[in-house]
C-alpha cells in the first residue's frame, strides 16, 4: 500500500478503521527539515531562554542553570527512546492520541488525546499573549508608538489563521525563516563569549556541574548580594523542562512528512538533543559572559532581555544589535505561536475525523491544500475567545505586561505545561503495554521496556515540580480564579474524555473501535 494513504493499523484487540473521502492531509509536504523546523520553533529557543533563563538563574539553581538545561536533555531523550520507537510502527496526524489508543486502549488513549489537543490549544493562545507583549514593546522602543496589545493579537491571529489554511510547506518555509534567525543571533553571541574566554569570572565551568542542578540557590547567590534571595532547584528544573514544551508534535506532521517512518524518530531525537546542547550552550556562555555577580542581579530582577542584549550589544557590534534581537523575539514568538496552532489543528482534525458527527466538518482536509482547515479555523475561533476574554475580564487587562504577559502566557503556558507532561508519563506507560504486554511488535527491552519506565518516573518527577511549585510558577496571577481552576480543568478534560470513550464502547462500539486507529500504514503492518 503507498504511504500515502490511510488505512488502519489493526491489532488483535481492534477492528480496522477506515477513513471517509476527505481525512487525508496531504502526504510527502514536508522533509525531514521540515519536521525539524516545526518541532524546533514550537520550543522557541529564544523565547525559552529570555523568559525561562532569568526564572532559573534568580529564582531556582542559580548559576548552576545550565546543568539544569544538561539534566532535562537525559531525562527526555529518554523519553524520546520510547517516542520514536512508536513512531516507528504508527504514523497518525494525533500523535500521543494514537500511540497511547494502541498501547493503553481506546479509553486512556481518548483521555489522553483530548488532553493533549487542550494543551496545544491553550499554548497557542499562551504565545499570541508574549507575541502581543513583545511586539507592544518593540514598537514602542522603535517608534513610539502605544499599540493596543489585543489590536496586535488579532492581527497575529488572523496571519496565523491564514498561514494554517494553507498547505503545511507554506508554514514551514516562514518558521525556518524565523528559526534560523534566532538560532544564528543565539549561536553567535554565545561564540562570542567563548572566544573570548568567557567574561569577568571567565568561563565559570561549575556552571555544568549536573549535582548542582539539583542545589537551591542559597541566599545572596553565594556571593553576598543583597538583592538575591534563596531560590528552590525545583524552579530551575522545571523551567529547563519547560523550555522543551513542543518537540514531541514531530509525530504530528507524521501524515504529511515524505518517509515518515524515518523522519519523526530521526527528526525527534534531533530536535530533543540538539535543542538541549544549544540550550545548555547558550545559557553557560551567557552566565559566563555577564559574569556571576551581574547574571544572579539580572536574574534577580528577572530581566530577561538585560542578560541577553547588553551582552550582545558589548560582543556583536553595538546598540544596532538590540533592535534585530527585538525583532527575533518577536518573530520567535509568532513562529512558535503559529507552529502551535498547527499542532492543535491536526489534534483537533485526529479526533474528529473518528467521529461520525464531526467527519466532514472538524475532521475535513481541504480538498486542494490538503490541511485541516476547518480545525484550524476552529483553532483560531478559540484563540481569538481566550485573548477577548483576558484583557475584558483581567484586572489591568489592557496593560500588555498584565493582560497579554502575566495572565494569558503565563497562565495558558502553565496550563499547557500541566496538561502535556502527564500526557507524555502516559505515553511511556504505553510504550511499554504495546511493545511488552499487548506484543503488537518485539521490542528491545532496553529501549521499550527500562528506558521507557525510567522516563515514565523523570516525567513524574516534573509533574511534582511543578505542583509543588505551582504557586511560583504562577507569579502574579496566582492569585486569580483561573490560575485555582487550572488543575481541576485538565482533570475534568482528562476524566469526561475517558467517560466519552466508555459511552462510545457501550452505545456505539463501531465508533468506539475506531478510537486512534486511523494510521498511515505501509503493508507490512497491517494484519
Amino acid at each position: 500500500m503507498a504511504t500515502d494513504n490511510l488505512s488502519a493499523v489493526a491489532p488483535a484487540d481492534a477492528p480496522p478503521a477506515t477513513p471517509s473521502g476527505g481525512s487525508t492531509l496531504k502526504g510527502g509536504a514536508l522533509g525531514l527539515v521540515g519536521v525539524l523546523f516545526m518541532a524546533v520553533a514550537n520550543a522557541a529557543p529564544i523565547t525559552a531562554m529570555t523568559g525561562n533563563l532569568p526564572i532559573a538563574v534568580g529564582s531556582g539553581n542559580g548559576l548552576a542553570a545550565p546543568a539544569g538545561f544538561l539534566v532535562a536533555t537525559v531525562v527526555l531523550t529518554l523519553f524520546s527512546i520510547g517516542f520514536v520507537a512508536m513512531a516507528r510502527h504508527i504514523t497518525t496526524a494525533g500523535g500521543f492520541y494514537g500511540f497511547i489508543s494502541h498501547g493503553l486502549g481506546p479509553v486512556w488513549g481518548m483521555a489522553s488525546g483530548v488532553l493533549a489537543a487542550v494543551a496545544y490549544v491553550v499554548f497557542e493562545g499562551s504565545l499570541i499573549g508574549i507575541f502581543s507583549y513583545f511586539a507592544n514593546d518593540a514598537l514602542d522602543q522603535w517608534f513610539g508608538w502605544d499599540v493596543n496589545w489585543l489590536l496586535i493579537a488579532v492581527v497575529g491571529i488572523a496571519v496565523v489563521g491564514v498561514l494554517g489554511y494553507f498547505d503545511i510547506s507554506v508554514a514551514a518555509v516562514v518558521l525556518g525563516v524565523f528559526l534560523v534567525g534566532e538560532v544564528l543571533l543565539l549561536g553567535a553571541l554565545a561564540l562570542s563569549v567563548l572566544f573570548q574566554g568567557g567574561g569577568p569570572d571567565g568561563m565559570v565551568w561549575s556552571a555544568l556541574n549536573p549535582v548542582d542542578a539539583f542545589r537551591s540557590l542559597p541566599a545572596g547567590g553565594g556571593l553576598g548580594l543583597d538583592e538575591v534571595v534563596a531560590g528552590s532547584a525545583a524552579i530551575g528544573l522545571f523551567f529547563a523542562f519547560w523550555s522543551w514544551v513542543g518537540f514531541e508534535t514531530t509525530a504530528t506532521y507524521g501524515e504529511e512528512s515524505r518517509n515518515p517512518k524515518k523522519i519523526v524518530p530521526r527528526a525527534t531525537l534531533l530536535a530533543v538533543i540538539g535543542l538541549g546542547l544549544f540550550y545548555t550552550f547558550v545559557s553557560w556562555m551567557v552566565i559566563a559572559g555577564n559574569g556571576e555577580a551581574a547574571s544572579l542581579q539580572f536574574g534577580a530582577a528577572a530581566d530577561g532581555i538585560g542578560m541577553f542584549t547588553g551582552l550582545a550589544a558589548d560582543n556583536l557590534g553595538g546598540g544596532w544589535i538590540v533592535d534585530v534581537y527585538l525583532f527575533l523575539i518577536v518573530s520567535g514568538s509568532f513562529a512558535c505561536a503559529l507552529a502551535f496552532h498547527n499542532a492543535a489543528s491536526r489534534y483537533l482534525f485526529a479526533i474528529g475525523r473518528e467521529l461520525p458527527a464531526m467527519r466532514r466538518t472538524l475532521g475535513a482536509a481541504h480538498p486542494t491544500h490538503g490541511s485541516p482547515h476547518i480545525a484550524s479555523l476552529v483553532q483560531s475561533v478559540i484563540t481569538l475567545v481566550l485573548t477577548v476574554a483576558f484583557y475584558l475580564l483581567t484586572v489591568g487587562g489592557d496593560d500588555p505586561l498584565t493582560g497579554a504577559y502575566v495572565y494569558e502566557y503565563g497562565l495558558l503556558a502553565l496550563m499547557g505545561t500541566m496538561a502535556i507532561l502527564i500526557v507524555q508519563a502516559i505515553c511511556s506507560v504505553a510504550v511499554i503495554s504495546y511493545f511488552h504486554v499487548k506484543k503488537v511488535h518485539p521490542g528491545n527491552i532496553w529501549t521499550t521496556g527500562v528506558i521507557p519506565g525510567i522516563a515514565c518516573l523523570g516525567m513524574l518527577y516534573v509533574v511534582y515540580l511543578l505542583f509543588s511549585n505551582l504557586s511560583f510558577a504562577g507569579g502574579l496571577a496566582s492569585g486569580s480564579p483561573f490560575f485555582h481552576a487550572m488543575p481541576y480543568i485538565v482533570l475534568a478534560v482528562f476524566v469526561l474524555a475517558g467517560l466519552g470513550a466508555l459511552w462510545l464502547r457501550s452505545r456505539r462500539p463501531a465508533v468506539y473501535a475506531e478510537i486512534g486507529r486511523t494510521v498511515m500504514a505501509d503493508e507490512h503492518e497491517l494484519v
